[in-house]
């Protein structure tokens, strides 16, 4: 029992890092866009946390964690209203449901983890979507294809059944958000001003980096408990070695970031430098409880790259990702895992095939559900703003609040 108290308080513990990295993210997406729509930004990283886990307590637990499978692949459960049910012994909830940690600290674990993957689609829609149409979708994408997904590795479906590891989510998480991002941008277009009649890329700043920088520190605080959670334990020399490999390699991809990035664009951009310590810490997510501390530093070290090259190429695709998730939780999300079959314990050829598999299955079946959501709601409710409404400010027109209100209206600066 004493065990027992210890692991479920530090995976509570890890539950509350995971929620406060919604702040982390809330501030670095509000930070890298404009004053105009700040409101516009928070509203939505609110909605995506409560009906995230409101969503998840109907359906996605349960349809993440079915127990049985039709054929290694269909979860096998139905829709129940509040599908919670923890097991019980004696009329008492039952402590022995893991040796870890009770049912609803793996619920509430798990549901965090959930809502993440809308708060990546979040960031890279910025300044140009409705909102009612994305918060239709977070819905959908929370409590359906996220959970099923999931269920294929951690709820012991086929990929689990293959091989495939993905520790804390680099694919689960951060890719699933990742690749709803890449369809959602292609589908809705570059914001106005964001690329000339000839084809040329021209930045839109941020309007406060101070609070982008802000929101990359918590994230990375944050990443304590969503790696060290993820241990399932309080385990000391798990959790002690995922903590310094996650944080090693978040280091190292901040200062590869920045270095390439200085290197190719001859100045010190500081949001390279804070997307590729995000960038990092998406990288060693697959593995961190496999990786040495060496492992990690040059994982890191690779993604950082990956975040420079990765957002430059997104720019020549003409797709526009304002806070440059696509670079970070996709490309990154990839790259931690197929990293996997290539540094650490479990590293070898026929991994790293396997880790590719999942990257493609995974990458296809976002892909083709994404764009179907997408496709249906662009085609009935419609995706994005009037040009008034974009010009102008969401703020202004979605919300009739302006989040500096003292210092006059939004859309004159």
């Amino acid at each position: 029992m004493e065990l027992l108290t210890t692991n479920n308080v530090w995976m509570m513990v890890c539950t509350a890092l995971v929620f406060f990295m919604h702040l982390g993210f809330s501030l670095l997406e509000v930070g890298l866009t404009r004053q105009k729509n700040a409101i516009n930004i928070l509203f939505k990283n609110v909605f995506i946390i409560c009906a995230g886990l409101l969503t998840y307590a109907i359906l996605g637990f349960n349809l993440m964690y079915p127990g049985s499978f039709l054929a290694g692949i269909i979860p096998d459960y139905f829709f129940g209203l509040f599908g919670l049910s923890a097991p019980v012994a004696d009329g008492a909830l039952d402590l022995a449901y893991n040796q870890g940690y009770t049912y609803w600290t793996d619920f509430l674990f798990q549901g965090m983890f959930a809502a993440t993957a809308a708060t990546i689609v979040s960031g890279a829609v910025a300044e140009r979507i409705k909102l009612g149409s994305f918060m239709l979708f977070s819905v959908i994408y929370i409590t359906i294809v996220y959970p099923i997904i999931g269920s294929w590795k951690w709820g012991g479906g086929f990929l689990d059944g293959i091989g495939f590891y993905d520790f804390a989510g680099s694919s689960l998480v951060h890719s699933v958000g990742g690749w709803g991002a890449l369809i959602a941008i292609y589908l809705l277009g570059a914001r106005l001003g964001k690329f000339g009649k000839d084809g040329q890329s021209h930045a839109i700043p941020g309007h406060n980096i101070p609070l982008a920088t802000a929101g990359v520190f918590i994230l990375w605080l944050g990443w304590f408990g969503f790696n060290g959670g993820s241990v399932l334990s309080a385990d000391p020399s798990l959790t002690s070695i995922t903590l310094v490999t996650t944080c090693l390699a978040a280091a190292a991809g901040g200062i590869s970031a920045f270095l390439v990035s200085t290197i190719a664009y001859k100045n010190y951009d500081l949001t390279m430098f804070l997307n590729g310590i995000l960038g990092g810490l998406v990288g060693i997510t697959a593995g961190a409880d496999l990786m040495s501390p060496f492992d990690a530093v040059l994982i890191g070290l690779v993604a950082g790259g990956v975040i420079v090259f990765g957002v430059s190429l997104i720019d020549k695709l003409k797709l526009d990702d304002p806070v440059g998730a696509v670079a970070v939780h996709l490309a990154c999300g990839i790259w931690g895992t197929l990293a996997v079959g290539i540094f650490g314990s479990m590293a070898g050829f026929d991994q790293l095939l396997t880790q590719l598999a999942g990257v493609g299955i995974i990458g296809a079946f976002c892909c083709i559900s994404a764009f179907v959501i997408l496709s249906i709601i662009k085609a009935t409710m419609g995706l994005r703003m009037e040009e008034k409404e974009e010009t102008e400010g969401l703020d202004i027109h979605e919300h009739g609040m302006d989040a500096y209100a003292e210092f006059g209206t939004a859309h004159d600066r």
